[in-house]
């Protein structure tokens, strides 16, 4: 099946430019000049992917996705400027899946699209039961379910996006054990695609938040500075 991109940008160079380079691999694709005119969409039909300029115009990218993420799970790439270090930081912390600074090759935004597609189809098949599913999980009161994409703390439904939990499935698989940062990228980030030590950073941060608003005194993610991380089992 084909997949859809949504493209949410103010720069109709850019909607123009990445909708050719998309289409030409064969994606369909949406095209929205602000997050006003895309909000109502993306949330009664949303697409395979979304692509989310942060700086635009009556609703920028990151209200975009705090309300889109109200109702969906879907997959989001930000766009950002190659300074805004704070507001990828804050985009990767409000759920989105990865992000792309400007400006970029349409390779790599390409290349990143089909990682997390995969990622995605991957969490999907596994959800419908076929073979091959990986066997669930249970570290003390984490339970996690890759056939079903499922996630509890004490028996408290977490939600986590497709790379929140391959993260945190890679540190419960061996508790106790260190994870480095490049091991963690290597789990989460399957095809040869460079992220650097913030973007696993940030999404560990948004695992833990996540956790705490279940249970406050969630401290089973240890940073061990200057090694990586570990899930500490009770």
């Amino acid at each position: 099946m084909t997949a859809t991109i949504a493209l949410v940008d103010d720069d109709r160079n850019i909607l123009t430019s990445v909708s050719i380079a998309l289409q030409a691999e064969g994606f369909l694709t949406r095209l929205y000049p602000d997050g006003e005119t895309a909000l109502k969409a993306l949330v009664d039909n949303p697409p395979d992917l979304a692509i989310f300029d942060i700086k635009m115009p009556r609703m920028d990218g990151l209200e975009l996705l705090r309300r889109v993420r109200e109702r969906s799970q879907v997959p989001v790439i930000f766009l950002t400027s190659k300074d805004d270090e704070l507001d990828e930081a804050l985009g990767l912390a409000m759920g989105a899946d990865d992000y792309i600074s400007k400006p970029f090759s349409q390779r790599l935004l390409i290349a990143r699209i089909r990682a997390i597609l995969r990622r995605t189809e991957l969490a999907q098949a596994q959800d419908a039961g076929e073979p091959d599913a990986a066997s669930p999980i249970e570290r003390g009161r984490l339970a996690m379910d890759p056939a079903r994409h499922r996630v509890t703390w004490n028996g408290e439904a977490v939600t986590l996006t497709v790379t929140e939990f391959l993260i945190l499935e890679t540190l419960a698989q061996r508790p106790g054990i260190v994870k480095t940062r490049n091991q963690l990228m290597d789990a989460a980030y399957q095809d040869d695609i460079y992220v650097d030590d913030r973007t696993i950073d940030s999404h560990i941060k948004r695992v833990r938040r996540k956790f705490r608003q279940v249970d406050p005194t969630f401290d089973a993610i240890e940073t061990l500075y200057g090694a990586g991380y570990r899930f500490s089992e009770e």
